[in-house]
């Protein structure tokens, strides 16, 4: 089961990395504990970057039941677009149910509580989650939604990135976020191939701190990548891109620019990162 099953159902796309060690912590009470540190080369929500194109450390952990029911938090450093006027951190709270309903095939559904500390009250928001999966052969397949219900911290506030003011104070929107991924190991290696698409539909604004879910409104974000597994660690690699355009963001603003060499943060890259679980 993977830790943090957000926004990033989270943080799939690279968004995060972090996925439950097999060996966790369990009691007589029927729970297990498991949890993850990560450092990331750059932290990719949805294909666009939350750390201004630099590094973050990630950590998370989770609480399940053996009746399915888990909870956790994830957080992570944050910087330039996905600051959201905070202490440049991000913590998520979640909970949720998952179960096999025979076939192989699991279903997982809940909630994230987004957070950014030290931000304004309306740039914190909820999501709901579901995703289905499988094997299909090989592969693990595994379809999800992402519901973010309206709220002030998705509402279109400012129309542009160049307005002087608020736009339309107060305002609710929500976004919808559809997703696939694909995972595969490679027989008798340490190596795991994955994809991921996704498909994000919200305000075409930005909100009361000058940030989007889905900042151009629509797009698609997809990423192809493999997994190392070296003892206790987990090296990975991945090609992470997005069809938002620098002409289709220039109402953004800068803030959508990397301070460093004005490249678009939804633009293609190559993340890195290692991560350790128990």
């Amino acid at each position: 089961m993977k830790i943090r099953m957000l926004a990033g159902a989270a943080c799939l796309a690279l968004s995060c990395f972090a996925v439950a060690n097999p060996a966790a912590a369990q009691d007589d009470s029927g729970l297990t504990v498991s949890g993850e540190a990560t450092l990331v080369t750059d932290y990719r929500y949805r294909g666009v970057s939350m750390t201004d194109r630099e590094m973050a450390i990630q950590a998370g952990i989770q609480v399940t039941h053996d009746s399915g029911f888990y909870a956790g938090t994830w957080g992570s450093n944050l910087s330039g677009w996905g600051t959201f006027g905070g202490s440049n951190t991000e913590l998520d709270l979640f909970a949720g149910y998952s179960t096999d309903i025979g076939n192989g095939i699991n279903v997982d559904a809940g909630l994230t509580w987004i957070m950014f500390p030290g931000g304004l009250d309306t740039t914190d928001f909820a999501e709901l989650y579901a995703t289905v999966s499988g094997d299909i052969g090989p592969v693990n397949v595994g379809v999800g939604i992402n519901y973010a219900p309206k709220q002030e911290a998705l509402g279109t506030w400012y129309y542009s990135g160049f307005s002087d003011g608020y736009d339309d104070p107060g305002d609710k929107g929500d976004n919808l976020y559809l997703h696939t991924d694909l995972s595969a190991g490679i027989p008798d290696t340490p190596l795991t191939l994955n994809a991921h698409i996704g498909y994000s539909n919200g305000n075409a604004g930005l909100g009361p701190w000058g940030t989007s879910l889905a900042p151009t409104g629509e797009y698609v974000d997809w990423s192809l990548g493999a997994d190392y597994a070296l003892g206790p660690l987990t090296l990975g690699i991945a090609y992470v891109d997005t069809d938002i355009s620098r002409s289709e963001s220039n109402y953004l603003g800068s803030g959508f620019r990397s301070s460093k060499n004005g490249s678009v943060i939804s633009g293609s890259t190559v993340v890195f990162k290692v991560s350790a679980g128990f």
